[in-house]
């Protein structure tokens, strides 16, 4: 039995099924999973919205899960309500995820969903810097790709035998992740990294320069752009895209380039 086929019987023995939705690729994997293997009307989408959600992840969110016939809701949530998750300490996922998934069970007992899954996969469950996994274990929370055994390369193998759009899409993690621990996190500051990555990457667009991968970290006093490591040379270099950064809201900020790696505000955290 290959990959696919263990998914879909892992989420076959669930029975109906809510997918915590974000839109990536992970969850979209879910999502698809469950609408092949339970029929779209035992499905339902949610995705939580808040001042965290980046601009423009909503709305091919929306698409794809109308292109299963998946019905798809899209509650506000109030993560920035939580003092733990404003504190923005290493456990700010905890908060974050305790809110989000709070709603959507909540809603989903409201259909008649009585299981709720998330996008967690085999790579998740072995970070150390995971704690809304934490969060999910609490409240029963179904991984059917961690049940699976499905590393984040088998999800995009697995998205792409299925010829999901989803299967090469970067990971688009909230946007309180781009805030250094430690420096709180505020509507304004959610806004000006959304506001400051669109910038930089029109800027980069217009010089021709392809990026997938790209963060704007706001460290509290400074902004990094990140980039490729390969890219980040040619970046730095660029005239205009400090500036783009800046006038985002980092005005009289110093801006930074420098080397894109994920879950670095958690190494650099531990660094002395």
């Amino acid at each position: 039995m290959n990959a696919a086929e263990r998914l879909l019987e892992t989420v076959r023995d669930y029975g109906p099924l809510a997918v915590a939705y974000s839109g990536g690729a992970d969850s979209a994997l879910v999502l698809a999973a469950a609408a092949r293997a339970l029929g779209p009307d035992r499905v339902l989408a949610v995705t939580a919205v808040s001042e965290s959600l980046a601009s423009g992840e909503l709305a091919p969110a929306r698409a794809f899960a109308a292109s299963l016939g998946v019905e798809h809701l899209t509650p506000r949530t109030h993560e920035l309500t939580r003092d733990g998750y404003r504190a923005n300490g290493p456990d700010r996922c905890y908060f974050c995820k305790s809110e989000v998934l709070n709603t959507i069970a909540a809603l989903a007992r409201d259909r008649r969903f009585e299981l709720v899954a998330t996008g967690t996969n085999a790579d998740d469950a072995r970070d150390p810097f995971r704690p809304g996994i934490a969060a999910g274990r609490e409240r029963g929370i179904r991984t059917p790709l961690l049940d699976t055994g499905l590393t984040k390369a088998a999800v995009r193998a697995v998205s792409r035998f299925w010829s999901l759009p989803t299967w090469d899409k970067p990971a688009t993690p909230c946007l309180a992740s781009r805030i250094r621990h430690g420096v709180e996190v505020t509507p304004y500051r959610l806004a000006r990294v959304d506001q400051a990555e669109i910038a930089a990457r029109a800027v980069l667009a217009s010089a021709g320069i392809p990026v997938t991968d790209l963060r704007v970290r706001d460290l509290g006093g400074t902004a990094r752009l990140e980039v490729a490591a390969e890219q980040v040379q040619t970046v730095a270099a660029l005239p205009g895209v400090r500036e783009a950064v800046s006038a985002a809201g980092f005005d009289g900020e110093h801006v930074e380039i420098g080397e894109f790696r994920s879950g670095r505000l958690n190494e650099e955290r531990t660094e002395p």
